[in-house]
């Protein structure tokens, strides 16, 4: 498999095999490969110095691991844009995913002070606070998390939410549009409870992504913050700067 008498490193030849074949389709998603042991023997190089290799790989999102059964060929990173050009779900629906919302909160509450100061709140004004888990092709891929003040949005119905991308429902029933979008994004570890709604496990890095709405005469109208699988997810940003 690998060629000693090359001026690369052996380990470097590894990793460029294996990348080959994921990439190439060689290896399929889902596919186990060989073990830690038997890429040692195959190869004539050290368990450690393969392991290495894996983990690298790991860590590039090519492959993954399964304890006590193996390591595994990860399905390629959905590419989505930003939700303030077309809404998560939509997106994941036009690739070909079946998606589905699970609904874990929807209260009226008055939020904490940093969400107040960002919707331009007074004191004590109440918010819908809504917390869903994304699924596409049955996996947990996102949480997204929204606070839309009540004096813009006052009734809702639980069943839409479950069913409808909320900024449809927005336009729908408040004509609420996004004429202004702040978004920050930053890499987050998972907390216990991420970990346990996302199927991952504690501290697995998460891309956290920011929004706060704004209609046309610039009244901020919606705050979000969505957290991203970063093993499933990456996020493609478009620009015009003329």
């Amino acid at each position: 498999m690998l060629d000693r008498n090359s001026s690369k490193p052996l380990y470097a030849q590894l990793e460029e095999l294996l990348r080959s074949q994921i990439v190439n389709s060689e290896l399929a998603p889902g596919q186990m490969i060989p073990s830690e042991n038997e890429l040692s023997r195959m190869c004539g190089i050290s368990r450690m110095t393969v392991r290495s290799v894996i983990t690298t790989l790991v860590k590039e999102g090519l492959l993954f691991r399964v304890q006590g059964k193996g390591t595994f060929v990860a399905r390629p990173k959905i590419s989505a844009s930003s939700p303030a050009y077309v809404g998560i779900r939509e997106q994941l629906e036009k690739l070909g995913y079946s998606t589905e919302t699970r609904l874990l909160t929807l209260e009226e509450m008055v939020p904490p002070k940093k969400i107040a100061g960002l919707l331009n709140l007074p004191d004590n004004a109440a918010v819908r606070h809504i917390r869903r888990v994304r699924y596409a092709d049955g996996e947990p891929v996102s949480i997204h998390e929204s606070f839309i003040p009540c004096s813009l949005w006052e009734r809702c119905d639980p069943g839409r939410i479950r069913t409808d991308q909320l900024c449809t429902i927005l336009k729908d029933e408040c004509g609420l549009t996004p004429a202004r979008v702040l978004e920050s994004l930053e890499s987050v570890l998972a907390t216990k409870e991420e970990a346990d709604l996302l199927k991952i496990e504690k501290g697995y890095p998460l891309l956290l992504l920011r929004e706060t709405n704004f209609t046309n005469t610039g009244i901020p109208y919606e705050h979000t913050k969505i957290a991203f699988r970063g093993d499933k997810i990456r996020l493609d940003f478009e620009y015009h700067l003329s």
